[in-house]
């Protein structure tokens, strides 16, 4: 989770009061943070966010949610935008590598060493959370008087321009950046395959950028620089502007004026960036019930208030206007989450006003294969869990199987370890290759999955290593597992060469074989190299699921 690191005095500048260290420490985590150990009156403070609030991850951030937490300006913070000249342009040729783009002005920000790590915490942040490290979203903050507008974003091919990327000294063309620089080595990933790079250029041709790689050093931002202007290129277009919106009005913490820039992109002219609230509803009695605590009207706007939301409520309707900094908010279910919160987990206390519902349960497939290992366990058999990866000779050769068509791996490492298992019986087996000088007997099973015709599908197989086997018992575990799942099923003798003559069965449910055990074959068994016999149980579960969902009986 991200860790946000903080000056005591610097978080109370922008909260506008002195608000006790004691207070901080208790009041911060329970917005959903952990903070990290903080002795007496020491000034630098760090905390850890949860993920799902990337508007906290800075101490800009930080001090925009404490003050409506803390009931010193509840409600939604609102920032004014202005209107200005600066024109962005979109080329169509980006379009294929990295589509969209949003910018932003801020001016007047007074830019200090505190400040200019803030910038640098939280773009690093946001790279690697929201951003997906860059993959998702890249983030651009730029020196504006060092450029002038109109901007322009392209894609170029990758010996066409050179300039001096951050933090060097000499220049470089885009490929020589890919192989040279750390931070072109690092993310040179992201444009594999693609013969046309990005980049950002002034009316000048003066390089702003080169995303998701490196920033000009043309650009740099210093303690010297006034006014910023703020880029986000990436994959997704929510996130591209949720990020610009988290800057941009961490900035606008910071005294800085927000001002727009007019975007021409495929053929549309628009202002980026919208800090334009969204609007919600939802029931009051559903969040009340939802949440087990008979909220008031006013505990209610209250609780929502204190989490940065303005609110009101008409007859059991709560309507709500979310900042476009909470890209977190995605479902009503977010907005009970906030409405606890906000009126404090601390006084849910030990009564029955305890949250115990959640929208979420166990899928069929999990829930019957709950059910089959309680089963399988009474009978006496110990549950392993063994590795998806197998080989062809494992899996056909030496187990005595049909050979079939399985997901192959491409340039595998080891000769162990080149296709997806077509079947649980070859893992098991060594399994008791691994453990044939343990005491005896030896009762495995595995649920899990398998791939058949390059398709996921959950089996079950479990199997005994003992001085003596019989097919009579492994007949009798088989059947008790069927009746257990309580479907009709019949028995026809198997052909496989990984059972005994006489002493395997196939299991056939409506015409179709799913499922097979016997005594496995001595030759089996020496391929395997173990030496003790074997007996064996492989269930295909995925018919049973679709016809019974996740109960048994």
């Amino acid at each position: 989770m991200p860790v946000i690191n903080f000056d005591y005095h610097d978080l109370c500048s922008m909260l506008g009061e002195e608000v006790p260290r004691k207070t901080l420490l208790e009041r911060i985590p329970m917005i959903g943070a952990d903070m990290h150990d903080t002795e007496g009156e020491v000034d630098e403070m760090s905390v850890e966010f949860f993920p799902d609030r990337p508007d906290l991850y800075s101490v800009e951030g930080l001090a925009r949610g404490m003050r409506a937490f803390l009931d010193i300006e509840p409600g939604m913070t609102e920032y004014d935008v202005d209107d200005s000249d600066i024109d962005v342009f979109v080329d169509d040729s980006v379009k294929d590598v990295r589509p969209y783009f949003r910018c932003a002005v801020v001016l007047g920000v007074e830019v200090d060493d505190t400040l200019l790590r803030s910038i640098m915490e939280m773009q690093e942040k946001l790279h690697i959370t929201i951003g997906r490290k860059r993959s998702k979203i890249a983030i651009g903050i730029h020196d504006l008087d060092k450029v002038e507008p109109p901007f322009t974003y392209k894609a170029i091919d990758p010996h066409e321009i050179k300039f001096v990327p951050l933090a060097k000294e000499e220049e470089w063309d885009l490929d020589e950046i890919l192989q040279k620089h750390e931070k072109g080595v690092a993310y040179a990933h992201l444009l594999k395959g693609y013969d046309k790079y990005p980049i950002i250029l002034d009316a000048k041709g003066n390089v702003l950028s080169f995303p998701p790689i490196i920033n000009g050093a043309l650009t740099t931002v210093t303690t010297e620089t006034r006014n910023l202007f703020i880029d986000v290129t990436g994959n997704d277009l929510k996130t591209v502007e949720g990020a610009l919106n988290i800057i941009s009005t961490a900035m606008a913490e910071r005294g800085g004026r927000i001002v727009s820039v007019n975007m021409h992109d495929d053929g549309k002219e628009f202002v980026s960036p919208d800090l334009s609230s969204s609007s919600w509803k939802f029931s009051k009695s559903d969040c009340n019930k939802f949440l087990g605590i008979p909220l008031s009207d006013e505990d209610m706007v209250h609780s929502l208030n204190k989490m940065g939301l303005d609110a009101l409520i008409d007859d059991d309707i709560v309507h709500v206007e979310v900042p476009s900094t909470r890209m977190d908010i995605m479902h009503t279910v977010d907005l009970y989450e906030d409405v606890a919160t906000g009126y404090g987990f601390e006084r849910y206390g030990q009564s029955s006003h305890m949250v115990t519902q959640t929208a979420g349960k166990l899928s069929d497939v999990t829930a019957f294969s709950e059910r089959l290992r309680d089963v399988i366990i009474g009978l006496g058999f110990t549950e392993v869990v063994t590795l998806t990866l197998s080989n062809e000779k494992d899996e056909f050769t030496n187990a005595g199987l049909p050979e079939q068509d399985v997901v192959t791996v491409m340039n595998p490492i080891t000769e162990d370890h080149t296709c997806l298992r077509h079947s649980l019986f070859p893992s098991l087996m060594r399994l008791f290759r691994r453990n044939k000088r343990r005491d005896l007997p030896q009762r495995i099973f595995e649920i899990s999955d398998v791939i058949v015709d390059a398709v996921k599908q959950r089996n079950l197989c479990l199997a005994e290593m003992n001085s003596k086997v019989s097919f009579t018992e492994i007949k009798s575990y088989s059947e008790s597992v069927l009746r257990e799942i309580g479907v009709d099923y019949e028995l026809k003798a198997s052909e496989y060469d990984v059972f005994i003559d006489g002493r395997g069965a196939e299991v056939i449910i409506d015409g179709s074989s799913v499922g097979y055990f016997g005594e496995v074959s001595p030759q089996v068994v020496i391929d395997f190299d173990i030496n003790h016999p074997v007996m064996m149980f492989e269930l295909d579960l995925q018919p049973f699921i679709e016809r019974l969902g996740g109960g048994l009986f």
